[in-house]
């Protein structure tokens, strides 16, 4: 095979892996954000479990269910905001092996990128001595 070809063949390979490790970095925002959001929740229903805490057990609560408060049990509203808090940090435990895993796959990409350019660069190196 001549030098021109392997050339194309690992500059179109070249396209193909950082194409790759764009889908990468883009699945990896995403998942930022997305973390972003549930740590968000975490927080707040970790205060709306606080401000429960502090409630009588006779005291009245509400919740609101599109524009109108419903009262709620305070037992029940406990048990779903500690439900809600469960919930959320079995989904941000998720979302961090996932991160991990796709940050792996893109170092892993990086370095096969890397691999390809120093190909097509000796490929250059031997097409100028030549």
């Amino acid at each position: 095979m001549s030098s021109s070809m392997a050339h194309r063949d690992l500059q179109r390979d070249l396209e193909n892996k950082a194409n790759e490790l764009g889908k990468y970095q883009k699945d990896i925002a995403k998942n930022h954000q997305l973390r972003k959001k549930y740590t968000i929740q975490l927080g707040e229903n970790e205060l709306v479990l606080k401000e429960l805490d502090l409630l009588e057990e006779d005291a009245n609560v509400y919740k609101l269910i599109g524009p109108v408060l419903v009262k709620q049990d305070l037992a029940e509203a406990n048990a779903n905001v500690r439900k809600r808090i469960e919930y959320i940090a079995a989904e941000l435990k998720r979302l961090d092996a996932t991160l991990q895993d796709m940050e792996d796959k893109q170092n892993s990409k990086r370095e096969a990128i890397m691999k390809v350019q120093q190909k097509i660069q000796a490929i250059q190196a031997g097409k100028a001595k030549a």
